[in-house]
């Protein structure tokens, strides 16, 4: 059995699995009994952020405990330093066995191959659902499966073969429920005969906001494809009876992509359950990002609107968090490496740029808690068409600037447009549709946040 000293860590993330498709979150369209159970034997976060809503950086912010500018990878189109330091090199070379098991997705090949994992198996790119080549140290394997199945027998048959007198750190990353929204053959027909319910936004006309959402390219009526859906829409429909169908396809494989994850946590926490280990294992769940589902009649991310900007996070760890909690205090992805080294009993390095979360994973929220988090996407109108942004976003408001350039970055596209703003009352409304920017009435409030938005900037080192 591990040193208590040093729990167990096993980090579980999924690929675009919004908060709002898990019921302990109060889902309205799904049931996710086995994530429930961490959050019921332990804390749901409900202040949970990215600071970049794509997956690669999103992933390397997590691993480095820094933002994108600072670990080299803020868009797609970086592949990750993996000779930087980062959470896993610095456990194990303080006693932990590490792996990391699934989607990697931070690039492979020369120095972006996963370090500091004692063992690693990782899908290629985004890999594929059904019988996914995946690259075990270093060599190519073909498996034969569903990839949320396999990715989970592999952490199954790591854990059976590790050193049960050490203990041990796995990260274990699902595919899914990533595009295209391949369910297996036990949820294929789940849903089938019952209409998911339509979120409040979906026939949004963003009539208050900017070019940024009136011209993103990630509308469920416009820009879902047939691949996709798996199909084309009945002939004669009408235009909201179209987007309605496509909505179902869409929604329902993407369900069913989630329902095969959350057996997989069962198998999990039956394992640690079964092997007397639930006492002395810290368990998280989090997704790389949100996603719109059907939220503003979008699919997708990248924007810093709630569905896109919240993360899920639920923890477990008998020994130190009470069961059936929640927080409200802010939390952010740069955070989760120090949180971890910290449970550890190992100090973190001072280029990290996050702080650990055990205070308020303990029920203790410092006078000083960050109130306030920086985010900034830098993919400026690539896929999707979302123009570059950053933003700050406090517990009552939100503010959004597009700036209008992709400064070189790549898979920035090399397109000028004016820069505009946006400004959300959170209390007032939750929804964000109504953009106050230019309402008098809240011009005290954005010389405040803009004051607030460059000094996290600054607090940051994000100097362009």
């Amino acid at each position: 059995m591990s040193d208590a000293k040093q729990p167990n860590i096993i980090f579980i993330m999924s690929d675009d699995h919004a908060a709002h498709a898990i019921s302990a979150y109060g889902s309205r369209i799904n049931e996710t009994p086995n994530l429930d159970r961490i959050a019921n034997d332990g804390m749901r976060l409900d202040n949970c952020f990215c600071t970049n809503s794509i997956c690669a950086p999103s992933r390397a912010a997590i691993l480095t405990g820094k933002y994108n500018h600072m670990n080299g990878v803020r868009t797609l189109h970086e592949n990750i330093d993996a000779s930087q330091q980062h959470v896993a090199k610095i456990l194990q070379e303080n006693n932990y066995q590490t792996a990391m098991i699934g989607k990697w997705h931070l690039g492979h090949g020369g120095n972006s191959n996963p370090t500091g994992f004692d063992y690693w198996n990782i899908f290629p790119g985004q890999g594929e659902y059904h019988d996914p080549v995946m690259i075990e140290m270093g060599e190519k394997k073909k498996f034969s499966g569903y990839a949320t199945d396999i990715t989970v027998d592999l952490c199954l048959d790591w854990l059976d073969e590790r050193d049960e007198d050490r203990p041990f750190f796995m990260m274990c990353h699902h595919k899914a429920p990533h595009r295209p929204w391949m369910p297996d053959e036990k949820h294929m027909h789940l849903y089938e005969d019952i209409d998911i319910p339509e979120p409040e936004t979906f026939n949004d006309d963003y009539a208050t906001r900017t070019y940024a959402a009136q011209g993103a390219e990630m509308r469920v009526d416009r820009d879902l494809t047939s691949w996709d859906v798996k199909g084309e829409p009945p002939e004669g429909l009408s235009p909201a009876e179209r987007k309605s169908w496509y909505y179902q396809r869409y929604i329902k494989d993407y369900l069913r992509c989630i329902a095969s994850i959350d057996d997989n946590v069962g198998r999990l926490l039956d394992y640690l359950d079964e092997k007397g280990l639930t006492e002395d294992t810290i368990v998280m769940y989090t997704s790389d990002q949100g996603f719109f589902l059907g939220d503003h009649g979008w699919y997708d991310k990248r924007f810093m609107y709630e569905e896109s900007l919240r993360m899920p996070f639920l923890i477990r760890y008998p020994k130190g968090i009470k069961a059936g909690t929640t927080q409200n205090a802010f939390a952010l992805n740069v955070d989760f490496a120090q949180t971890f080294l910290d449970y550890a009993g190992i100090e973190a390095p001072e280029d990290m740029q996050g702080t650990s979360l055990r205070p308020i994973l303990e029920g203790e929220t410092p006078a000083d808690w960050q109130s306030s988090m920086y985010y900034r996407y830098w993919e400026h109108m690539s896929e999707h068409n979302v123009p570059a942004h950053y933003g700050v976003r406090t517990h009552q408001y939100k503010l959004i600037c597009y700036y209008g350039e992709g400064l070189g970055v790549p898979g920035a596209k090399d397109i000028k447009m004016d820069p505009e703003w946006e400004l959300y009352d959170l209390e007032k409304d939750p929804n964000e549709l109504n953009n106050v920017y230019s309402n008098p009435d809240y011009q005290e409030v954005i010389e405040k946040l803009k004051e607030e938005l460059y000094r996290l900037k600054d607090k940051v080192k994000d100097f362009d």
